[in-house]
């Protein structure tokens, strides 16, 4: 059983791969839009929560590597910080999800609140490693760029990313509530 649930959550992890590459060309001739929504963030937080922390983790590093290297797109100075804060998405979804889950429905909580819940924590905590990252790869001359300064990073990673949140809070629980539902989530 171990091994099937192993290769279950490389297939779903694999498709919401193949889903992150094709995703932003969705949105891919206004490019304004498409960073303001941030559509690689979506199958990553939603491989968290249903494949766990480990896989997650991984779709986030590879994901936004992988789409610069065959499309060019996010160009290096901004996909290399986005592995970081995609990273830490998967890992902290996947495991503040079930962490939360066992304390918030003891307490009569709905697997809608838990899961925006664990969406509301990673998404913070993901963009303050994201700025974290691209303030030290500025600085390290890794990357180019003008030094991150608190404001710009608040309005880089906060104020204009509030459109693509709300976003992400209303289509991942939607469908990892529908994969839960139909029993093809790992993790209910």
């Amino acid at each position: 059983m171990q091994k099937k649930n192993a290769l279950y959550r490389m297939i779903i992890t694999a498709v919401l791969l193949a889903l992150g590459l094709v995703l932003p060309f969705l949105t891919g001739q206004l490019q304004s839009f498409g960073q303001m929504l941030s559509p690689l963030h979506i199958p990553v937080l939603i491989c968290g929560l249903t494949c766990g922390w480990t896989w997650g983790g991984a779709l986030g590093i590879i994901l936004p590597l992988l789409r610069m290297l065959l499309f060019g797109m996010p160009g290096a100075p901004v996909a290399i910080p986005m592995a970081f804060e995609l990273c830490a998405y998967g890992v902290l979804t996947g495991l503040l999800y079930p962490w939360l889950r066992g304390k918030l429905c003891k307490l009569g909580a709905s697997r809608l609140v838990v899961i925006l819940a664990t969406l509301g924590l990673a998404m913070v905590v993901g963009r303050m490693v994201g700025g974290a990252a691209k303030a030290l790869l500025i600085t390290t001359g890794l990357i180019p760029g003008a030094p991150l300064t608190f404001a710009m990073f608040v309005t880089a990673y906060f104020v204009e990313t509030v459109v693509g949140a709300l976003v992400h809070l209303i289509v991942v629980p939607a469908v990892v509530l529908a994969l839960e539902k139909a029993h093809l989530s790992p993790n209910a």
